[in-house]
């Protein structure tokens, strides 16, 4: 695709020449006869570069430059003008121009200008993407919060960072854990060592013990060398673990001791290492009901739940939703003047998010690409926000309305009463986690 370049000359045959010499070179070019046209085609769609002349019938060249370097100061301006002189040139550089070029000027310098600045364009653009991965990477970040109970969660997280304890992080797919993890590692005193995320589920398992633990030459059938395990690797560091409530029994048992005595045996080798890490779990699986199912050891589980942290679902912090959706257009590096209307946005906060952080970074991405202009509506969003596939038979709402708080907290005294006041049993009858019934008790006073 190539280049759009904003050319604004009230001069129609030097604009048609213009226009004729960019368009031979390759560039998509729109024409606007006035400033104010200039400006009106800038909102409409921004331009990847603005060459404007200074005289105007309407307006100074060196006034769109400051208005277009207000709304978007990383689309270059190239200012021409038949009346140059040094104090001008002066002027529109220190106003954020790209280039001062003097008319009458040979097309070769106009051309080689225009490439001159949308290179650099593209290499600010690539350098902010370098940027924003590194901070993805580190984990520095990535979470986006207005609501009270994220605030609490983040504060939370923020005072265990400082310590050495294992931490268990719980939630929904999509919700933002090892972001979570990231940060609580950045934050640490271990945040000059490594951060090694191994996702217990992509493992197969006949070869987990061996990528947690390492193996000598000769212990299996491949195993042509000697190799360290991801517990080597983070020594020094912090070790996330994801999806944790994956892991079979058998290795649970020897993640227990490995993390207990903070040393690993390598598979066939009969030394054990000491190593130096910090763990850090996450897991999308209710592991009290795992733990009643046998699957999930419940020595390991209060091993690493020193500190158990929950991320509730989007859905539960709809407040959350208009930061992310900026954060997102950020990131994405949205064009200037793309946003989401207040109805959109209301259609987002009413949607149940089976995806959560994920998911809706997927839709403003989709909406930067697939979007008609400037303002995304909520029409925009009727094929890319899909209704539940199901529905949950409730209560008939009064005429009066109802609380949805007073509602769910019925259901957990219901629970509650039903399992004799017992928690878990209560968090087994509601289908939820343990920890996310007594987040709910805290949230609502109960």
């Amino acid at each position: 695709m190539s280049d759009t370049i904003l050319l604004i000359d009230d001069d129609q045959s030097l604009r048609r020449v213009t226009e004729y010499n960019l368009t031979a070179k390759g560039f998509s070019v729109v024409t606007a006869a006035s400033g104010r046209q200039g400006l009106e085609c800038f909102k409409n769609e921004p331009p990847d570069l603005v060459v404007t002349d200074v005289k105007l019938g309407d307006m100074s060249g060196l006034e769109i430059l400051t208005k277009i370097k207000q709304d978007a100061p990383d689309i270059p301006v190239i200012v021409m003008t038949a009346f140059g002189s040094i104090e001008m040139a002066v002027q529109a550089m220190h106003k954020g121009a790209f280039n001062f070029i003097t008319k009458p000027f040979d097309r070769d310098t106009l051309i080689l200008s225009c490439k001159k600045a949308l290179e650099l364009k593209g290499l600010r653009s690539k350098t902010k993407l370098l940027a924003s991965e590194i901070n993805r990477l580190t984990g520095t970040k990535g979470i986006v919060s207005a609501s009270s109970v994220m605030k609490e969660l983040l504060n939370t997280a923020s005072r265990a960072a400082n310590s050495e304890a294992t931490v268990l992080i719980s939630g929904e797919s999509g919700t933002g854990k090892e972001v979570l993890a990231r940060l609580i590692h950045q934050n640490s005193p271990r945040r000059n060592g490594p951060m090694v995320a191994v996702n217990c589920a992509a493992i197969p398992a006949g070869l987990i013990e061996s990528e947690l633990f390492g193996h000598v030459k000769g212990s299996f059938t491949g195993a042509i060398k000697d190799r360290k395990g991801h517990f080597q690797t983070a020594s020094g560091g912090t070790l996330f673990l994801d999806e944790i409530g994956e892991l079979t029994t058998d290795v649970q048992v020897k993640l227990l001791r490995a993390i207990q005595e903070k040393e690993v045996q390598p598979v066939g080798s009969e030394i054990t290492k000491k190593v130096d890490i910090r763990i850090i779990a996450a897991t999308n699986l209710d592991l009290q009901k795992r733990i009643a199912q046998q699957d999930f050891r419940e020595d390991l589980y209060y091993r690493l739940s020193v500190i158990p942290l929950f991320i509730p679902p989007l859905r539960e912090r709809t407040e959350d939703i208009p930061a992310l959706v900026k954060h997102f257009l950020k990131k994405f590096d949205a064009p200037p003047g793309v946003l989401f209307s207040e109805q959109a946005l209301e259609v987002l906060k009413t949607y149940q998010w089976p995806g959560n952080i994920r998911e809706i970074q997927n839709i403003v991405e989709r909406c930067i690409i697939l979007r008609k202009k400037s303002v995304i509506e909520s029409s925009d969003l009727q094929l890319l926000v899909q209704k539940p596939s199901s529905e949950i038979l409730l209560p008939v709402i009064p005429d009066d309305g109802i609380a949805l708080e007073d509602i769910e907290k019925s259901y957990i005294l219901k629970a509650l009463e039903k399992s004799g006041q017992n928690r878990s049993k209560a968090a087994r009858l509601l289908k939820i986690p343990r920890h996310v019934l007594l987040y709910r008790l805290e949230k609502y006073g109960m």
